[in-house]
C-alpha cells in the first residue's frame, strides 16, 4: 500500500479559489464563529478552528441552555449559526425557527410548512431531515415531501419554492442541500419504492430548474461523456449504464442520492455518492447496475460528469453508497495529491485522486466485515477496483428464499450517513461507525408504483465475538490505512462528528449522550446525558467570544426507528427493529437542542 502524508486542510480548500465558489458562502464558512453548512465547509472536514473549549478544559463545560422543538422522531442535523441568529430545523414536518442569540435564543420567526401526512409512510427509516443551508440571505430547506424552499433568513418570508419529486411515486427526502455559486444541488430518496434516482441543480435566485443527472439511464440522461468520462482511468464507453441493466430495469433502479455533497473551488467539482439498486433481491436485476453504489465528480455548473467510481458492483446487501466524501490535499509516494475520503456502507474506507478518480487505498475500517476479503488493488488484473466477494455470504449466489448468515457489516453498514470528521492537527480521520452483522433473505417482488420495492427479510445483530456492542467511535490513520484507536459503545455510533483545533473531538450516542474524547488518544475526557438519544451532528460557534458546543436530540433514524416510530416486530424497520430493541431501556423519544459551554 502507498505511503499517503497528510497534509493540515482545514477550510483551505474553500479558500483555494473564491471565484470558482459561492463568495458568501466561502467567507462565512471560514469563519470559525459561524456554521452556514452543514458540513462546515465544503470539503466536508467538520473540523472547526475555534479552540477555547480545548482537551484541558473541556471537563468543566456545562448546559448554557436548551430549547424544544416540539417534535418527536429523529433529529439529524444540526443549527445553523449565521451572525447572530442561529437557525434550528426538525423532523417532519421541518419547521425552521429563527433564534436571537442576542436575546437568550428568542423566536425571532418560525416557518412551518404545510405537508400532506401521507408523505410519512413513504419514507424509508424514519422521517428525518439533515438540515439548513444558507446562502446570499436565504436559508435553503428541502422538505420531507421533496419542496425545495429558499427563506428569507431575516423574516422566515418564502423567496421562492420548487418540487423536485412526487411523493405518490416513492419520491422523498431526508437530506440538506449544497448551495455552490448561483446554484443550489439537491438530491432525491426513494431506492426502496424504485425510483429512478437523481441530482439536481436549481437556481439560488428563483428556484429555476437548471439541470438534471440520473444515477442509471441513458447517457444524456446521465449528463455523461462516453469518451471522456471515465472510470478507474479508462473511458466508460457509450450506453456504460444501460449495458449493465435487464430492459427496462433501469428506470425503476434506485441509485437515489440522499447523503452528503462535497465541492472543491480550484477543480470546480462537486462530489456525491448513489445509493443502493432496487429492488433488494440481487436475483432480479442481473449485472453491474451502474452507476447505483458509485462516487460521482461532476461539474456544478452544466453536471457534465468528470469521473465516476462504482464501489458494490451488482449490490446484494443494500450498502447503500451516499456517505460523505472528505477533501483533503495529501502527500502520496512524495507528491501533493488533492484527495477524496470516503467511509462506505460496505466496510471498506476509500481513497481516491479527486481530479482523476484514480483508487488509492480501500481497506476495512471494521475487522469484522466479512462479505468481500478485500478490493483488488492490481491495476492488470480484470477485476481491478472490485471487491472479492466471499460466496457464503454472498445472497445472489446463494439465490431467493436462502437466508444467508452473519453477513457482515449488516445494511445499514459499518457506517450510514452519520458524517466523519478529519483533524489537519492530528492528520486523522474520526468515524462514528455501527459494529452489526445481519442475516438476509431475499425473495420476488414486483414492482408497483409507490409501494415498497425491497424483496428481502433482514435480522440484524451485534458483531459476533466481539466486545458486545453495536458500535465504535474510531480514529483512521490515512497513512496505513488502519484504526489508530477505537473506542467500543454499547450501541451504533449514529452521530456526526466534530473535530476541533481545541484537540477534542466530540460525538453523541443513541442513549444520549454528548461525548468529548482526546484528538491524539481517544480518552474519554467528557460525558453528558440529553434528553433523548443523538443521531444529530455535533456543531460549535462562538458568540460575543464566547464557544458554545450544540447538538440535537431526539432519538430515531434507521437504528432508532423501533423507538420513533413505535414498532415492535423484530423484522420491521428492515430489521433494524429486533437488533435495536434494547434501545428502549436507556432513552426515550425527544426533540431538544442542548447548548454547552464553559463556565464564566
Amino acid at each position: 500500500m502507498r505511503a499517503v502524508h497528510l497534509l493540515a486542510l482545514g477550510a483551505g480548500i474553500a479558500a483555494a479559489s473564491p471565484a470558482f465558489a459561492n463568495d458568501d458562502v466561502l467567507k462565512r464558512s471560514q469563519d470559525p464563529n459561524q456554521q452556514v453548512l452543514q458540513t462546515v465547509d465544503y470539503a466536508n472536514t467538520r473540523y472547526s478552528k475555534l479552540d477555547q473549549i480545548n482537551a484541558s478544559n473541556v471537563k468543566s463545560l456545562q448546559v448554557a441552555w436548551t430549547f424544544s422543538t416540539g417534535v418527536l422522531r429523529g433529529h439529524e442535523g444540526s443549527p445553523l449559526v449565521v451572525g447572530n441568529v442561529m437557525y434550528v430545523h426538525t423532523p417532519f414536518p421541518n419547521i425552521v425557527y429563527a433564534l436571537d442569540l442576542d436575546h437568550e435564543a428568542k423566536i425571532l420567526w418560525k416557518y412551518e410548512p404545510k405537508q400532506d401526512p401521507s408523505v410519512i409512510p413513504v419514507m424509508c427509516c424514519d422521517t428525518v431531515n439533515r438540515g439548513l443551508a444558507y446562502a446570499d440571505g436565504a436559508i435553503i430547506l428541502h422538505q420531507a415531501d421533496t419542496t425545495v424552499v429558499s427563506l428569507d433568513a431575516k423574516t422566515g418570508k418564502v423567496n421562492w419554492s420548487v418540487v423536485n419529486g412526487d411523493p405518490k411515486k416513492g419520491e422523498t427526502n431526508t437530506a440538506t442541500v449544497l448551495p455552490v455559486k448561483d446554484k443550489v444541488i439537491v438530491g432525491i430518496s426513494g431506492g426502496e419504492f424504485g425510483v429512478q434516482c437523481h441530482v439536481t441543480a436549481y437556481d439560488l435566485k428563483s428556484g429555476k430548474k437548471v439541470w438534471r443527472g440520473y444515477s442509471m439511464g441513458p447517457d444524456d440522461q446521465l449528463i455523461v461523456d462516453p469518451e471522456k468520462t471515465t472510470a478507474l482511468g479508462k473511458p466508460i464507453g457509450k450506453d456504460s449504464s444501460l449495458k449493465t441493466w435487464e430492459g427496462d430495469q433501469w428506470k425503476t433502479g434506485g441509485g437515489c442520492t440522499w447523503g452528503w455533497f462535497s465541492y472543491d473551488p480550484k477543480l470546480d467539482l462537486m462530489y456525491y455518492g448513489s445509493g443502493n439498486p432496487s429492488t433488494w433481491n440481487p436475483k432480479q436485476r442481473p449485472g453491474d447496475n451502474k452507476w447505483s453504489m458509485t462516487i460521482w465528480a461532476r461539474n456544478p455548473d452544466t453536471g457534465m460528469t468528470k469521473w465516476v467510481y462504482q464501489m458494490t458492483p451488482h449490490d446484494e446487501w443494500d450498502f447503500d453508497g451516499i456517505n460523505e466524501m472528505i477533501l483533503t490535499d495529501q502527500k502520496v509516494d512524495g507528491k501533493d495529491r488533492p484527495l477524496l475520503t470516503h467511509f462506505d456502507r460496505n466496510g471498506f474506507g476509500y481513497t481516491l485522486d479527486r481530479a482523476t478518480g484514480e483508487l488509492l487505498v480501500a481497506e476495512k475500517f471494521d475487522p469484522v466485515v466479512n462479505w468481500a476479503t478485500k478490493v483488488d488493488m492490481d491495476k492488470g488484473s480484470k477485476t481491478y477496483g472490485r471487491p472479492l466477494v466471499v460466496s457464503k455470504y454472498s445472497t445472489e449466489q446463494n439465490g431467493e428464499d436462502v437466508n444467508s448468515k452473519g453477513i457482515c457489516p449488516a445494511a445499514l453498514g459499518t457506517k450510514d450517513q452519520q458524517p466523519a470528521a478529519y483533524s489537519p492537527k492530528t492528520s486523522l480521520f474520526y468515524v462514528p461507525t455501527n459494529h452489526v452483522c445481519m442475516d438476509y433473505e431475499p425473495f420476488k417482488v414486483t414492482y408497483t408504483p409507490g409501494q415498497p420495492y425491497v424483496g428481502a427479510t433482514l435480522s440484524m445483530y451485534p458483531a459476533p465475538n466481539s466486545h458486545g456492542g453495536m458500535g465504535n467511535f474510531i480514529a483512521w490513520d490515512g497513512v496505513n490505512g488502519k484504526i489508530k484507536w477505537s473506542l467500543p459503545e454499547q450501541f451504533s455510533v449514529w452521530s456526526g462528528a466534530l473535530a476541533t483545533a481545541g484537540d477534542v473531538v466530540f460525538y453523541g450516542t443513541l442513549e444520549g449522550y454528548l461525548k468529548a474524547v482526546d484528538s491524539k488518544t481517544g480518552k474519554e475526557l467528557y460525558k453528558f446525558k440529553t434528553p433523548s438519544g443523538i443521531i444529530g451532528n455535533v456543531m460549535t460557534y462562538s458568540h460575543k467570544g464566547k464557544q458554545y458546543v450544540g447538538v440535537l436530540s431526539g432519538v430515531g433514524g434507521w437504528a432508532g426507528i423501533g423507538l420513533a416510530a413505535g414498532l415492535t416486530d423484530p423484522n420491521a424497520g428492515l430489521g433494524a427493529v429486533g437488533g435495536y430493541a434494547a434501545l428502549s431501556n436507556y432513552t426515550n423519544l425527544g426533540g431538544q437542542l442542548t447548548v454547552f459551554t464553559l463556565p464564566n
